[in-house]
């Protein structure tokens, strides 16, 4: 395996955090978040964890598959593996409440 540059590293995680982001706010909508658990930038496994609302979503796990696994794959040709799981911390009846589900985001034309 190649190593690094600094440079490159950096690259990156940058690229990785101005991603994940971007993800970010459709999670939020329905009362959850996405947050970067870790990244190892050599090897290309990066850590994702989903919290709030989504520990009581019943499609959590295809949110983390075919949501943010593919994107980060497509995207960033460098990443190999994406690790998730849902923070299951929240109370069920709390986490609940702060989803609204469905969430279109609307545009207005300029």
């Amino acid at each position: 395996m190649e190593e690094l540059t600094d440079q490159v590293r950096q690259s990156r995680l940058k690229a990785l955090n101005a991603l994940i982001d971007l993800m970010r706010p459709a999670v939020q909508a329905d009362g959850g978040d996405l947050v970067l658990v870790r990244a190892d930038v050599e090897t290309g496994v990066v850590e994702v964890q989903l919290q709030g609302a989504c520990s009581s979503c019943a499609i959590s796990s295809d949110t983390l598959q075919g949501g943010v696994t593919r994107i980060l794959t497509d995207r960033l040709d460098w990443v190999t593996e994406v690790l998730g799981g849902v923070d299951e911390v929240i109370d069920p009846e709390d986490s609940m409440s702060l989803g609204t589900g469905g969430y279109v985001p609307r545009y207005r034309a300029l």
